[in-house]
């Protein structure tokens, strides 16, 4: 059974539900980076990119260290798990549901499909 109510797990879909944090952690997957260099591409101070970053090292997903003035971030995906078993979980009652739909879009196409076979077809008058 998936645990509901680990503070854990949610701190990693705190980190996740903003756009600019998937896009830090996004970076990071590519390869470890300063926060100026994560800063970069927004428009956003180095403090606002800092408090991003302390959200997602609460939620563990990133790592910093100093390195003289330098800090320097990683990912660390290892808290992702939590969230990708949760899903799981839970996908069982997707693909159930999708497997109804398709099942009923199928069954709509055969009979449209055997209707179109059994009605006459319209005569088209001349002008």
């Amino acid at each position: 059974m998936v645990e509901d109510s680990s503070p854990q797990l949610d701190a990693v879909f705190h980190a996740l539900a903003d756009p600019t944090r998937r896009s830090l952690l996004r970076r990071l997957s590519q390869q470890p980076q300063s926060v100026g260099e994560l800063a970069a591409p927004f428009a956003l101070t180095l403090a606002g990119v800092s408090k991003h970053l302390k959200v997602l090292e609460a939620a563990g997903l990133v790592q910093r260290s100093v390195q003289g003035r330098t800090h320097l971030c990683s990912l660390d995906a290892r808290p992702l798990h939590a969230g990708v078993e949760w899903m799981r979980y839970y996908e069982q009652f997707w693909n159930q549901r999708l497997d109804v739909l398709q099942s009923l879009l199928e069954a709509e196409d055969r009979a449209a499909a055997k209707s179109a076979r059994h009605s006459p077809a319209k005569k088209r008058r001349k002008p």
